[in-house]
């Protein structure tokens, strides 16, 4: 397959909370050799491990707030400074055309993917959803179920749901999704570098993926799911 001739490809993965982006990630990461930077997970990471950027970034969590912008580029430009020679999938940064505009011009992305997945899926979806926090690696008790119930297939470690994954919030973080993100999405689409991919479920979704990724850089495999 012909492919763009792109020598390291910085790309972006956007979703609303439960579309699947995780899984995708996943998958991407598998068969064109990326490696994942996903926000959240760092956040959470450095909190559990007391650096100065957690410390910083905990009152804020804690408080359902948005991260300040200084504290976020700390993070994420931090990472992204370490990965200069490999291709890399970010996930969950930016949130705001401000951060958006900011990051392009330090660290300019090729590709911007947005999953976009029915809000009434997402909400029946989230339910059986659930975490190894320290690794971040995501569980779903119907679609991809540990194989010891509520244990980590790795450490044996108790998963949890996180607090903002449960059902009852659900709602209003899509709603603020969507309200938020609408201007980012509007921004990457005036740069000609949106590609957007509607489905209800994951599995529906990777074969298009993994297609348009194939056209920016030689997979390593194709990995089909049913």
């Amino acid at each position: 397959m012909a492919t763009a001739g792109i020598k390291v490809l910085k790309a972006l993965i956007m979703g609303p909370p439960g579309c699947g982006k995780g899984t995708i990630s996943e998958r991407i990461v598998k068969d064109f050799a990326m490696i994942h930077v996903a926000s959240g997970d760092n956040l959470r990471r450095q909190i559990l491990q007391g650096t100065e950027l957690g410390k910083k970034a905990e009152p804020y969590i804690d408080d359902g707030q948005l991260v300040p912008d200084e504290i976020m580029f700390d993070l994420i430009l931090g990472e992204l400074a370490k990965l200069k020679n490999a291709n890399w999938l970010l996930d969950g940064f930016p949130r705001t055309v401000t951060q958006a505009q900011a990051v392009q011009k330090i660290e300019p992305k090729e590709v911007v993917i947005d999953l976009n997945v029915p809000f009434e899926v997402i909400i029946e979806r989230i339910k059986g959803r659930w975490v190894h926090i320290p690794s971040g690696r995501i569980y779903h008790t119907e679609f991809s179920p540990p194989k010891v119930p509520g244990k980590d297939d790795v450490t044996g470690e108790p998963l949890e749901q996180r607090h903002d994954d449960k059902p009852e919030t659900v709602q209003k973080r899509l709603e603020a999704y969507k309200k938020m993100t609408e201007p980012v999405l509007n921004f990457y689409r005036d740069e000609g570098i949106l590609t957007e991919f509607t489905g209800n479920y994951s599995n529906e979704i990777w074969p298009h993926v993994h297609k348009f990724l194939s056209t920016k850089i030689t997979p390593l495999q194709y990995t089909v799911y049913k």
